[in-house]
C-alpha cells in the first residue's frame, strides 16, 4: 500500500488526503500550467511524459499531479519516498523498469517526493537510467531545483514551477470539500462565508493547510454552526509559510536587504516582521543588516556601519522579544541613510587587477628597510613621511609602477562621500602643486624612483 491508495479508502486518513483530486478537473489552481492546452496538461492527457521536476511551495499539487498521472498514464507508475529509500532501492527500481521495458515496452514512471532531500549519490544513481530512457523521473520540491538537484540530471528534466494558490483557489476548495461525501460522516454543520474567508486567509496559498483547518473547525463545533468568529478562536494563530533552511528563506531575506537598500523603511519593517514572525534567528538578521551597512551605504553614511554592529551587539546582549526594537530601529536607519557601493566596487576591482596582473614589486620607496643590507640596497630610499609638510600630505607613487593612475574607490556624490569626494579632490590638487614645484626645483620624484 502507497501514499497513492492508503490515504483514500482511509475515513481516519486526513482530510487532505481523502479529497486528493483523482482527475485533471479536480486539481483547483495551477491554471498557468493546466489550462487547455497548457503544457503540463497535454503531457499527462496525451500520456508523453518526460521527465520533470515540480518546484513549488508546500500544499500547490505537487504530489496531487502525481496522483492524477498515476490515474490516467498506461506507464507502470512506481511512487518513491526520498526518506525512506536510498541507492539500493533506486538500482532495484531501475532494473524493474528495465527489465518491463524489454519484455512489455512499458514505460516506468518513477514519482520521487521530496527529491531535494535525495544526496549526490542517490540523485547521480538516477542519471543513467534517465539518460538512456529506461524511466522516465517525476520530483517534487520545495526547493529551488538549481540548488538542490544535480545539474547532470536537471538538464535532463523540465521544470514546472507551481504556485501558491490564490485566496479564490482556496475557497472554491473549501466550498467544494463542504459538498464532498468523502469529507465528513453525516450532514457536515452549517459553515457562513466568513468562515470560509477566515479559512482561505489563514492558509497562505497552501491547500493541505486549508483542508487540515477545516477539519479541525468542523471537528471542534461537533455539529453546530461556523463563523468567523469560532475560527478566529479555534486557529487562534496561523503560521506563516517559512522554512529556514529552504527558499521561502532566502525569498524573505532577499526582500528584506533590498527593501533596505532601495531606502523603502516601511517594507523593511514588513519583511523584518515576517522574518521575526516566522522564528528567524535575530543573529541572522543582524549580521546580514552589518553586510548591508558596509555593501551599501559605506562611506556615504559611516555611521550605518556603527549603528548596525550595536544593534547585533544589543541584539545578542537581549534577545527576543526586546531585540526586535533594536533591530527596526537599526533597520529603518539603514533604509533611511544615504547610499554608495563605492566601497564594494572597489576592492572587487582592486582583486580582479590583483588576479589579473599578480603580485607586482613593491615600490622601493614604499619597502620596509629592517636591516642594513636592504637599505644598501635601496630600501625606503626616497619615501617622504606626510607628516613633515604642513599640509599632512606629501606627493609620491604608492602603487606599482604598472598601475599608476588606476583609479579602484570612486566614491559617489551622496552623503559623507561627497565630503571625501572633495577631500581627494584637494589632495589631487596638492599633488599637482607639489608636483610642479619640484619641476620648478629640479627634484622631480618621477625622476628619482620616489
Amino acid at each position: 500500500m502507497d501514499l497513492f491508495t492508503a490515504a483514500c479508502d482511509n475515513r481516519h486518513a486526513p482530510l487532505a488526503e481523502r479529497l486528493r483530486p483523482r482527475t485533471l478537473d479536480e486539481v483547483v489552481g495551477q491554471r498557468h500550467l493546466l489550462d487547455a492546452g497548457c503544457p503540463l496538461r497535454l503531457l499527462i492527457e496525451n500520456d508523453q511524459l518526460t521527465s520533470l521536476i515540480l518546484w513549488g511551495p508546500p500544499g500547490t499539487g505537487k504530489t496531487t499531479l502525481a496522483q492524477v498521472i498515476a490515474n490516467s498514464t498506461s506507464s507502470s507508475f512506481v511512487p518513491f519516498s526520498a526518506i525512506n529509500n536510498g541507492v539500493k532501492d533506486i538500482r532495484a527500481v531501475i532494473d524493474r523498469a528495465r527489465d518491463l521495458l524489454a519484455m512489455y515496452s512499458r514505460r516506468t514512471i518513477v514519482f520521487v517526493d521530496e527529491i531535494h532531500r535525495f544526496n549526490k549519490s542517490q540523485q547521480d544513481a538516477f542519471l543513467p537510467a534517465v539518460e538512456n530512457g529506461d524511466i522516465i523521473l517525476i520530483g517534487a520540491t520545495t526547493e529551488n531545483p538549481s540548488f538542490e538537484i544535480n545539474s547532470a540530471l536537471l538538464s535532463r528534466a523540465r521544470v514546472f514551477v507551481l504556485e501558491a494558490l490564490s485566496g479564490a483557489d482556496i475557497t472554491t476548495l473549501l466550498r467544494r470539500a463542504m459538498d464532498d461525501p468523502r469529507a465528513f460522516d453525516g450532514t457536515p454543520p452549517l459553515i457562513d462565508d466568513a468562515a470560509i474567508e477566515q479559512l482561505a486567509h489563514s492558509a497562505q496559498g497552501d491547500a493541505r493547510v486549508a483542508l487540515g483547518n477545516l477539519q479541525l473547525v468542523v471537528e471542534a463545533a461537533a455539529g453546530q454552526a461556523i463563523n468567523g468568529d469560532f475560527v478566529a478562536k479555534t486557529l487562534q494563530r496561523r503560521a506563516l509559510r517559512y522554512d529556514k533552511g529552504g527558499d521561502e528563506h532566502y525569498q524573505v531575506i532577499s526582500a528584506f536587504i533590498k527593501s533596505m537598500r532601495g531606502s523603502d523603511p516601511d517594507a523593511t519593517l514588513y519583511w523584518l516582521a515576517r522574518l521575526l514572525e516566522a522564528g528567524e534567528d535575530a543573529k541572522f538578521i543582524a549580521r546580514r543588516m552589518v553586510i548591508l551597512a558596509a555593501e551599501d551605504i559605506g562611506n556615504a553614511d559611516p555611521r550605518a556601519l556603527q549603528l548596525a554592529v550595536s544593534a547585533q551587539q544589543a541584539a545578542h546582549f537581549t534577545g527576543l522579544p526586546e531585540a526586535r526594537i533594536i533591530l527596526a530601529q537599526a533597520a529603518t536607519y539603514l533604509a533611511c541613510a544615504p547610499k554608495s557601493n563605492a566601497a564594494y566596487a572597489g576592492i572587487n576591482s582592486a582583486l580582479d587587477e590583483v588576479r589579473n596582473s599578480g603580485s607586482l614589486p613593491v615600490p622601493m620607496h614604499l619597502r620596509n628597510a629592517a636591516t642594513a643590507l636592504m637599505k644598501q640596497q635601496g630600501y625606503a630610499a626616497g619615501y617622504r613621511y606626510a607628516h613633515d609638510d604642513c599640509t599632512g600630505y606629501r606627493a609620491q607613487e604608492y602603487l606599482p609602477e604598472q598601475l599608476r593612475g588606476r583609479r579602484f574607490y570612486q566614491p559617489v556624490e551622496r552623503g559623507y562621500e561627497k565630503t571625501i569626494n572633495d577631500r581627494m579632490r584637494y589632495y589631487q590638487r596638492l599633488k599637482e602643486e607639489q608636483l610642479q614645484q619640484e619641476n620648478l626645483q629640479g627634484n622631480n620624484p618621477e625622476e628619482t624612483g620616489n
